[in-house]
């Protein structure tokens, strides 16, 4: 398993991971239609950095880091994480985790954030709360889930 830095050849299969998981609409509040053009966008430019996992010859796992705010909020990061639906159970997502916890502290980050965390995925809040993050906030009713409505978000965090 490599992890590197995505690069311009990887955005097809970065997109194959990406549109699945924006097109359910169950745990990124993105535009469920979304064009390729902008969910790469949103994942890979900008203030982001992103990078991609390479098991036998195939990316299967994508994750960015970029600040979570800016200015004098800047040491603190943000993170999105998908795995490819076939890749589960492969310790892709465990892998990526542990790989950004590496990499936010070498890139001058401080702390880490996670701003929207869905309640309804408590997979992912196991895992983050596995990692040593806490939640420090909740906000009611934040996301409309497509199949069990409305649904609050947690805010995550951990020091690095």
């Amino acid at each position: 398993m490599i992890i590197r830095r995505a690069n311009t050849q990887d955005r097809p299969e970065i997109w194959a991971i990406l549109k699945p998981v924006f097109r359910s609409g169950e745990t990124y509040a993105v535009n469920p239609d979304i064009s390729e053009k902008d969910a790469l966008s949103y994942w890979i430019d900008g203030s982001h950095t992103a990078f991609v996992v390479e098991y036998e010859k195939q990316i299967l796992g994508t994750y960015y880091i970029c600040p979570n705010q800016s200015g004098h909020g800047a040491h603190i990061c943000n993170c999105g994480f998908i795995t490819h639906p076939d890749a589960q159970g492969k310790g892709i997502a465990r892998a990526m985790i542990e790989h950004s916890l590496k990499a936010a502290p070498e890139m001058g980050f401080r702390g880490m954030q996670f701003n929207f965390v869905l309640a309804s995925n408590e997979r992912a809040i196991a895992t983050w709360q596995k990692y040593g993050f806490d939640i420090i906030g909740h906000i009611p009713e934040a996301f409309n889930h497509p199949k069990i409505g409305y649904v609050d978000a947690l805010v995550m965090y951990k020091k690095l």
